[in-house]
């Protein structure tokens, strides 16, 4: 009879915060986490389905909490993660993954306040996130892994949505200068660039359009937020030292047809 081999945690004993982590991506990041191991925090501003994604997450046997804050808020951002710290203790990766779309206007269109709305999520609380987080880590001296989640729009040039690609194009540069800047602190820096993936922010895409996106893609298929668990895992786990300042790009083939 074959023995059965255990499943790997290597996150086991370790802290996992992913803002935005309700649902979509995000709720993927967490699940793939909580899967290796972690004790998962989890940010959003809707505390129904915090509540939701915390049931689930509590499936996999670690710990999981909830804080309700708005990341582009940085007095709130701050507040949320001494809240964190004091009920879960030292966190070791933070996945600043809260995020919103444009508006589909042409850029000569674009309004200051549609540009700051977007950039005050996407960018800002890409930033208020990681300073604290940043601030914490190296404090409890442990080390630990960030992860900025951009988007394939930081590569590609996409239609009407400037604010959203500029936004995520930052957050790609924020990244390689934070893994240069802290690398030898033990805290590793990376982006993740999702694809196209079936989420609440792509619901209302219209069929033609799903239908030349799932065409071109390699994989046939849109993404979902499962498809980034198993990368979430490798991000956070600290046997991977030697990996930072990378740009992870997942979106099924889609740039390299």
């Amino acid at each position: 009879m074959t023995a059965s081999i255990p499943a790997l945690r290597p996150l086991a004993g370790r802290t996992v915060l992913v803002t935005g982590g309700n649902r979509g991506i995000g709720l993927g990041l967490a699940e793939g986490c909580a899967r290796a191991g972690a004790d998962v925090v989890i940010w959003g501003r809707e505390q129904g389905a915090s509540d939701a994604a915390a049931q689930s997450l509590s499936g996999h046997g670690g710990k999981v909490y909830v804080q309700r804050c708005d990341v582009s808020d940085e007095d709130d951002v701050i507040a949320a993660f001494g809240r964190t710290v004091s009920e879960a203790g030292a966190v070791h990766a933070v996945f600043a993954n809260a995020g919103t779309s444009s508006a589909f206007t042409p850029f000569h269109e674009q309004t200051n306040a549609e540009w700051r709305r977007v950039m005050g999520v996407n960018l800002d609380g890409v930033v208020f996130t990681l300073r604290s987080a940043i601030a914490h880590m190296l404090e409890h001296g442990e080390g630990g892994s960030v992860v900025g989640v951009a988007s394939m729009a930081a590569r590609i040039g996409m239609r009407n949505y400037s604010p959203y690609s500029a936004s995520k194009g930052a957050v790609v540069a924020l990244m390689q200068t934070i893994a240069v800047e802290y690398a030898r602190r033990g805290i590793r820096a990376n982006a993740l660039l999702p694809g196209w993936v079936a989420t609440d922010m792509t619901g209302e895409a219209h069929p033609r359009l799903v239908e030349q996106i799932t065409k071109r893609t390699p994989v046939a298929r849109f993404g979902t937020p499962d498809d980034f668990g198993a990368a979430a895992a490798f991000l956070a786990d600290p046997a991977n030292i030697f990996h930072t300042g990378d740009s992870l790009l997942i979106d099924g083939g889609y740039l390299k047809v």
